[in-house]
């Protein structure tokens, strides 16, 4: 058991584990963990990028499910939330400059970490924000990464009454006013964890009262609500992933994973993306939430076949 990792009752820390911090060149630190694989044979390592206000403690349960199938695991804390440098000085409030400063932090993790210290060959399993930010890094990843999985990338709201160009153009005007760190929405992490009858990401009650319990137990490790400045990049990125140019130009093999009641990300947005791609297959879960690997068993182990069967050699392990 290490002392850089927050354990709950329930979620408790995973085998094999080993991590710290390294620094960007532009002066954060960022928290990274990896895991070594519990079974055998070793099928190299998955690189596991969290979504929005998310951190390493939410995907224990995700990591013990990889190390039983023989791969190790590298996760890190993107800038900005977890327990990764914070970018303003109001910790809670979500912000970063540009989804490029997450590429190159993901460049960086693979050069330092990775590549020296992980077992080949490397795969990406990136959940909503993380699943955009593997999209935009795609080029820099071609030799380097096998395949990838890609769960809910938020490409777009659900029924937004305008486009994500204007959602863009919007917050450059407000950003350029000086707004740019004001909440976008949500605001301030409430004092009381919305009920789970309340929330939009899961329709499992137990793990969502374990994620809920480990932000209780280690409030530094959670947001409030997106900054403005923070919504104009994750839009520009949004944008950026869909240009058929650079869509055109990806060349790593990717499933896309949408959930099919899904709230937060838009279903029709991931399902034209995922048809597009030349090297692009779409997986749709009927029933499931936005944060399929927090699902239900029904719906998590859905996801965990179709991983199987995309990533060569897990069949036969798993």
């Amino acid at each position: 058991m290490t002392d850089l990792f927050h354990q709950t009752e329930g979620n408790p820390e995973p085998q094999n584990a080993a991590g710290g911090f390294f620094t960007t060149r532009d002066g954060k630190k960022i928290r990274y963990a990896v895991f070594g694989a519990v079974a055998r044979p070793l099928q190299g390592t998955v690189v596991l990028l969290t979504g929005r206000n998310e951190c390493i403690e939410k995907y224990f349960e995700t990591i013990r499910n990889l190390a039983d199938r023989g791969f190790g695991v590298a996760i890190l804390d993107w800038r900005g939330q977890g327990d990764s440098s914070r970018l303003l000085r109001n910790r809670q409030r979500g912000y970063v400059r540009s989804f490029r400063d997450y590429t190159r932090d993901l460049e960086q993790f693979f050069e330092e970490i990775v590549l020296p210290d992980c077992r080949g060959p490397y795969y990406i399993l990136a959940h909503s924000t993380g699943a955009v930010i593997a999209l935009l890094a795609s080029p820099s990843m071609v030799n380097r990464v096998r395949r990838m999985v890609l769960l809910t990338p938020f490409l777009e709201v659900p029924d937004l009454p305008v486009s994500t160009a204007t959602v863009r153009r919007v917050c450059a005007v407000l950003c350029a006013l000086g707004l740019g760190r004001l909440y976008a929405a949500l605001g301030p992490r409430p004092k009381t964890p919305p009920s789970f009858e309340e929330n939009k990401v899961t329709s499992d009650p137990e793990r969502y009262r374990r994620n809920v319990a480990i932000y209780e137990a280690w409030p530094q490790l959670a947001l409030g609500g997106p900054t403005i400045r923070w919504l104009k990049a994750a839009a520009a990125a949004a944008e950026a992933v869909s240009d058929p140019d650079f869509m055109r130009r990806i060349q790593v093999p990717m499933l896309i994973v949408a959930a099919g009641a899904d709230r937060v990300v838009s279903t029709k947005a991931v399902e034209a993306y995922a048809r597009k791609l030349r090297v692009g297959s779409l997986l749709m879960i009927d029933g499931a939430e936005h944060e399929i690997l927090q699902e239900r068993d029904l719906y998590r182990e859905q996801l965990l076949a179709a991983f199987d069967a995309f990533i060569p050699g897990t069949g036969d392990a798993a």
